[in-house]
């Protein structure tokens, strides 16, 4: 056995211990409206400004300003006068509320709701499903009845969703030339940001979102104007109520929800209703074939079982998903972002 210094570095163990207090850190900022405040007031502010503003401790809000310094999310100026704080630019671009491309609703849901499925993550692992139990006392026969529990946890987590391919989905988008399907089918498109991406880049290009008739009902009120003709809906449950004919099937993060059965049960049906010539298109985040990597990967893999019944898969696990439907011409493309894309063609 070789000594401790051909370990590497032990700190490495104390820092993963950390990971979850540097996220809550984030999540605390982001649910006071810290990043909003500073936005809103255009200069920077001391720390009994911002307590006073937010209604906190003055003691409590300058370690979390400092914190946020130390992640650098915030930034501090020293004066005669004191400390004080301002946003760095990722933060007004990405924590703030106002933000095209704000993150916080999926900061939200990840502090509010998966955190809580997490604190029972050892059990998960004993009993290989999802904790909806536990963490909420509700069944956890029906992964997407758990999660949509109440309209104000359907919405939160159809605007988490947003927030997401509001800086993933072009990329997905555009790892294939798309602009061939005119008709587009977005299976379980959900607050509709991925088909708003979709109808920007591809113009002649029509997307209808098929999703549950209470996510519908949301997504028609809450997230897509009525004047956006080129994205319609269809209400249904997807494996269990047909699916209409069209060129392309978008599936965005729906296989990695559900085992293999499930996953080759929806794409036959997917692969019968499809037009000849037509495809599918799978956006997934994929694991490397050797499962060592990306580790963001292997987090969601966890996640999925703590929340669905599903898992992560690498590129060959989903071709081979795909084949077994019926799809051949599978093309894989790696983003170098949090998701890929892998194009199966009937």
């Amino acid at each position: 056995m070789g000594s401790t210094e051909d370990l590497g570095d032990p700190q490495i163990i104390l820092q993963y211990s950390n990971g979850f207090l540097v996220s809550k850190v984030m999540f605390t900022a982001c649910e006071l409206g810290v990043f909003d405040l500073l936005l809103e007031s255009g200069e920077p502010l001391s720390s009994d400004v911002i307590a006073a503003r937010l209604g906190t401790s003055t003691m409590g809000v300058e370690r979390l300003l400092d914190a946020c310094v130390g992640l650098k999310l915030l930034a501090v100026e020293l004066t005669q006068e004191g400390a004080f704080y301002r946003n760095t630019e990722i933060s007004n671009v990405y924590l703030t509320k106002s933000s095209p491309k704000s993150q916080y609703h999926i900061m939200m849901y990840y502090s509010n709701t998966v955190y809580l499925c997490w604190h029972y993550l050892t059990d998960a692992v004993r009993e290989g499903r999802n904790q909806y139990e536990r963490a909420f006392g509700i069944s956890s026969e029906d992964p997407f009845g758990a999660m949509y529990r109440s309209e104000e946890e359907m919405l939160k987590f159809m605007a988490g969703q947003n927030s997401v391919w509001s800086i993933c989905g072009r990329d997905v988008l555009a790892a294939f030339d798309l602009s061939i399907f005119t008709h587009i089918y977005d299976l379980g498109g959900g607050g509709g940001a991925l088909a708003r991406e979709c109808v920007s880049l591809y113009p002649n290009s029509t997307v209808t979102i098929y999703d549950l008739p209470k996510v519908v009902q949301v997504a028609k009120e809450q997230f897509v104007p009525p004047e956006e003709h080129r994205i319609t809906f269809h209400e249904g449950d997807f494996f269990n109520n047909p699916i209409p004919e069209a060129e392309l099937y978008i599936l965005s993060k729906i296989l990695h929800d559900w085992d293999d059965d499930k996953c080759r049960q929806l794409l036959e049906k997917v692969y019968k209703a499809c037009k000849p010539g037509g495809g599918v298109l799978l956006v997934e985040s994929l694991l490397n074939e050797d499962k060592s990597g990306p580790l963001e990967t292997q987090l969601y893999s966890m996640n999925m079982l703590v929340q669905t019944e599903g898992k992560e898969r690498t590129a060959a696990e989903y071709s081979r998903l795909l084949e077994a439907a019926g799809f051949g011409e599978i093309q894989v493309r790696r983003t170098g972002k949090l998701y890929d894309a892998v194009l199966g063609r009937k």
